[in-house]
């Protein structure tokens, strides 16, 4: 399945709907609140922030809870009206999660909850298949769909990155729970 045939929701005025309680889609204003979780459909585990991995990795994005138990597995989805837009904003620190673009390796198109404020670097575009009650994650920097990289060792194993051209399957897809507000 590429994102073509993944179904964009929309309210009646056009815009990306946010993910409610179940994972289905529920209408977002700019001023709604809530925080959601992010699951890995691949692993079956939850994305957590890692605030207090060395640098270069602090506030790398990996799907490694088997749990949502606080704020390491929380995530504020902020509606940008102008550009149609989410920023992922990470309860853990309370920084905006990237796209590090500009990372060389098996860490390049890494997520990290690193930023102070919100751009391109910083912004999806969510899509939901409602036949699977699936959702992916492209970003706007590079148009790339976020993938949970499995198959990783070490510090990055479970790592979210930005690689996909298309959402091929389990690895760009997620499950989104409201978990509060």
């Amino acid at each position: 399945m590429d994102g073509a045939e993944l179904a964009r929701i929309a309210g009646n005025d056009g815009r990306t709907q946010a993910p409610a309680a179940t994972g289905r889609s529920a209408s977002a204003q700019a001023d709604d609140t809530g925080t959601y979780a992010l699951k890995s459909v691949r692993n079956g585990k939850f994305t957590t922030t890692e605030k207090n991995y060395a640098a270069p990795n602090t506030g790398v994005l990996r799907a490694r809870s088997a749990a949502v138990t606080g704020a390491w597995e929380g995530f504020a989805f902020e509606w940008h009206e102008a550009t149609e837009t989410y920023a992922l904003k990470s309860l853990a620190n309370n920084r905006y999660v990237a796209v590090e673009g500009n990372y060389t390796g098996n860490a390049q198109n890494v997520l990290r909850a690193r930023s102070t404020g919100t751009g391109t670097w910083e912004r999806f575009t969510l899509y939901y298949n409602e036949d699977a009650d699936r959702w992916a994650l492209q970003s706007a920097l590079n148009g790339r769909f976020v993938a949970m990289e499995n198959s990783y060792t070490g510090s990055l194993q479970y790592a979210l990155r930005a690689r996909s051209l298309e959402v091929t399957g389990s690895w760009e897809q997620f499950e989104i729970f409201q978990i509060g507000g």
